[in-house]
């Protein structure tokens, strides 16, 4: 070894993986790293990527890794490369990086480089399949998710999505994140109990890429200007083929199937309206005596002007609800 050489700072690479993908799936720069390496350090004998290392010819040692002992062993210009433990790394880990920061800030020693290298990492989404394991471990060992069903569980998804609107409504974004996550673990859950499909849930079970796998062929599908070989330059294109493609897929003798009546009442007039627009159909309103009357037709308007009714009356009953907290405070 040449005094250049022993002077050399030498290299430790952190190389992080994530559990979210499969193990042995590393990038090319982290087989690199581990073939080029002088030492390969885990002090997780349960790693799961530790067989594909072996595979590959690698040699880990099973050490608890020291900052002080790593610096010194990085002397004359080697490299060593020490990976976290499994599940996102523990406390030992975080020991390590914070006394390789002390070292670094100290001033006392000739420090190596010190690399952060992912050796895989998480896609788009990926946050995903914790959820679902989540739900999984959830549904099995808890007593009062264990026992749900999907007619038990329908209000909450009433309730969750009414939560959404009025966080989209106040424009408050940190309740709007919670509330999408609300209703996304509806979803995940109905999905986890129609794998089951025992009972009164039915006899064809499904999963949660079942329903994943059913909404990405249909948007694919409904979306040949993105996907296909169509054109769609307004959005009112992309709604008339959307109306089209769904016509055909459903084959439908009425327009008004597909219309839910449990959804509010000025909702569902307006949507009832709508579908006869859209169809150019000519049916009048029903006459008759009474308040119901009266709103189905302002409800009617509303829809032809472009204007959606229920968050219309929405709006003007929250300025109202405004309007008596402020009496409220007043007379207080």
């Amino acid at each position: 070894m040449t005094p250049e050489d022993s002077a050399a700072p030498g290299r430790i690479v952190l190389l992080t993986t994530t559990h979210r993908v499969a193990p042995g799936i590393l990038s090319w720069p982290a087989w690199q790293t581990l073939h080029s390496a002088d030492r390969v350090l885990c002090a997780d004998t349960a790693h799961p990527q530790l067989p594909y290392l072996r595979e590959a010819g690698i040699e880990v040692e099973h050490t608890a890794a020291d900052a002080q002992d790593l610096v010194d062993d990085c002397a004359g210009g080697r490299t060593l490369v020490v990976i976290p433990s499994g599940a996102g790394g523990d406390e030992g880990d975080r020991r390590l990086t914070d006394s390789l920061a002390r070292l670094a800030g100290s001033g006392r020693v000739q420090m190596p480089d010190l690399e952060l290298l992912p050796g895989s990492y998480d896609l788009p989404g990926a946050r995903l399949l914790d959820l679902v394991q989540v739900m999984d471990r959830i549904r099995r060992e808890c007593p009062w998710s264990s026992q749900q069903t999907h007619k038990g569980l329908a209000k909450y998804g009433i309730e969750e999505a009414y939560e959404l609107v009025e966080a989209i409504e106040d424009g408050d974004r940190t309740e709007l994140r919670e509330e999408l996550g609300d209703v996304l673990l509806q979803v995940v859950f109905h999905a986890r109990i129609a794998q089951e499909a025992t009972g009164e849930e039915g006899d064809e079970p499904f999963s949660i890429d079942d329903v994943a796998g059913t909404i990405v062929e249909k948007l694919i599908h409904r979306h040949p200007h993105v996907f296909g070989d169509e054109t769609a330059e307004t959005p009112e294109d992309v709604k008339a083929h959307w109306l089209r493609t769904k016509a055909i897929e459903k084959q439908r003798d009425s327009v008004t199937e597909g219309v839910p009546l449990g959804q509010p009442a000025l909702a569902l007039a307006a949507k009832l309206t709508s579908r006869v627009r859209t169809a150019s159909l000519d049916v009048p309103l029903p006459t008759g005596t009474g308040v119901g009357y009266q709103l189905l037709a302002l409800a009617a308007e509303a829809e032809a002007a472009g204007t959606d009714p229920e968050a219309a009356l929405r709006a003007a009953a929250r300025a109202y609800r405004d309007a008596i907290v402020a009496a409220e405070g007043v007379r207080k």
